[in-house]
């Protein structure tokens, strides 16, 4: 049966003009509609086939037309057409039946499909038409929002909606969980229920935000629960959106965040002690310095006069050796004394204009008396160069150096010194060529009391001498680092800016 035929037998007679406008009217809307219409008889004839079906399933309507209407079902749902026919040959509608079908290129996708008997003048059924939609993106969004209802369903975290009035809307386990109300008990409730009286200006807040589209992010904010427990959390609100852009709610996700700040008031409750302890170990540090301080000027006095006393030559020795274990002993008071000042933000600095080159002279001419063994040269091509500073404190930064490089270094005699200029600095490098250390380690040297622990342990030393270089290097506003290889030896180089 064709269109016209249909038509004859749907339209009223004897009113030409009205049928032809209905006609022209059906026919149009059945052209231009996204779903697909197909008629059919009762013996499953494809009778009309609209640009809709051409689209959905790929068969031109002259290819359809006069086939079987499983030209479109796939092999294992051949019985659904058995019983489709069987309903509409007693004249009821299907409604909505969701199905597969099948392309002309061999692809399946599910469809919603109308079914409405085709009848005669007389009443009989004589075909069936049919409304098929493409739901495969219907199906992709419900699994889609399944999922996505599963994800908040097994939450840890609390995730709420609410109106832009404050009603809530939805409520998750964790929800229940976190302020003991059931989502029965909750859903349609004021999401003040929640809110402490002192912190209901907040929600006017929030609001204000999404109403603008605004997100806010890791609020933290009190609650309280059903049984008036408060709970801290870190809260994120997000604007809901309808299918026209419009605001409509927010989303919340509420984090308990009781046991981060459990942990970080144990954490700062610690750094306090910490700190305290630290303080005092710093004030006994400077109180034992200062007191050792005394003691050991006078054992040097007093053996410098024994030194001029004693003639025997065993003896001469033995002054000598006892001199130089209470010179490295008050270097290390020294030392102790300018950790404590530093510390307390009391170590001084005498600035003043002086030859960088001459102070190296004078170190390497020191050091080369007491250790007559060792080799140690300066490389430079400068005669002078002027820097500001203070000339003791520089020295002592190249005596720590020079120290270092000599105690580890065991077996190896040479230690070169570099001089340069460079880039409006002046820049210094001692170079030994002892037992070196990691690269991972290097980072660390600089730290008060570090000392690299896969270094020879019987090698004396606090770990303070290149914590206090790194101190005064950087208040002279230079640099210092090392550049050192396992074996093959270390280079600590430091810079000083140029006197301008």
């Amino acid at each position: 049966m064709d269109n016209n035929q249909l038509n004859q037998l749907t339209l009223p007679a004897g009113n030409l003009s009205v049928a032809d406008e209905k006609h022209a009217i059906l026919a149009a809307i059945i052209a231009t509609s996204d779903d697909a219409i197909i008629s059919k008889t009762l013996e499953g004839i494809i009778t009309s086939w609209n640009p809709g079906a051409e689209r959905m399933f790929g068969y031109s309507e002259a290819e359809a037309l006069g086939r079987h209407i499983s030209l479109i079902i796939p092999p294992d749902r051949l019985s659904e057409e058995a019983l489709i026919i069987s309903s509409i040959s007693q004249g009821n509608k299907v409604d909505h039946f969701e199905t597969v079908r099948m392309a002309k290129d061999g692809h399946q996708f599910p469809i919603s499909v109308t079914i409405s008997p085709i009848t005669d003048r007389s009443g009989k059924v004589v075909g069936a038409s049919k409304i098929a939609r493409d739901i495969t993106i219907y199906q992709k969004a419900n699994e889609k929002q399944g999922m996505l209802a599963a994800i908040v369903d097994s939450s840890d975290d609390t995730i709420l909606s609410k109106t832009l009035d404050g009603i809530i809307t939805s409520w998750n386990k964790a929800a229940e969980k976190m302020f003991g109300y059931t989502e029965q008990e909750i859903i349609g409730q004021h999401i003040s229920i929640i809110i402490p009286p002192e912190r209901i200006q907040e929600e006017s807040f929030l609001i204000g935000e999404v109403s603008k589209g605004n997100k806010v992010d890791h609020f933290h904010t009190i609650r309280v629960a059903k049984d008036g427990r408060r709970v801290p959390i870190s809260l994120t609100v997000s604007p809901i959106v309808d299918e026209l852009g419009r605001i409509i709610g927010a989303s919340k996700i509420a984090r308990d965040i009781t046991e981060q700040l459990n942990i970080e008031e144990e954490k700062a409750r610690l750094f306090e002690q910490v700190k305290e302890l630290n303080d005092k170990k710093d004030e006994f540090i400077g109180l034992a310095s200062h007191e050792l301080k005394t003691p050991l000027t006078s054992i040097s006095g007093y053996l410098q006069l024994l030194s001029t006393i004693v003639t025997d030559a065993k003896a001469q020795r033995f002054v000598s050796k006892t001199r130089l274990q209470v010179k490295k002993l008050s270097m290390l008071v020294a030392d102790l004394l300018d950790v404590s000042k530093i510390e307390a933000g009391k170590l001084r600095f005498a600035v003043e204009r002086f030859n960088i080159r001459q102070v190296l002279v004078d170190v390497i001419e020191l050091f080369s008396h007491g250790h007559n063994n060792y080799r140690i040269t300066l490389e430079t091509n400068l005669a002078e160069l002027q820097v500001s500073g203070d000339p003791n404190r520089i020295e002592q930064v190249i005596n720590n150096l020079l120290t270092n490089a000599i105690r580890y270094s065991p077996g190896t005699n040479q230690i070169i010194i570099y001089l340069v200029k460079e880039a409006g600095n002046v820049k210094i490098g001692i170079r030994d060529f002892g037992i070196g250390i990691a690269e991972e380690k290097l980072q660390d040297v600089f730290s008060r009391f570090y000392r690299v622990d896969d270094i020879n342990s019987n090698i004396s030393g606090l770990g303070i001498g290149l914590y206090l270089s790194h101190e005064i290097i950087t208040r002279h506003h230079g640099k210092i680092w090392a550049e050192s290889e396992p074996g093959v030896g270390s280079t600590f180089w430091f810079t000083l800016p140029l006197e301008r």
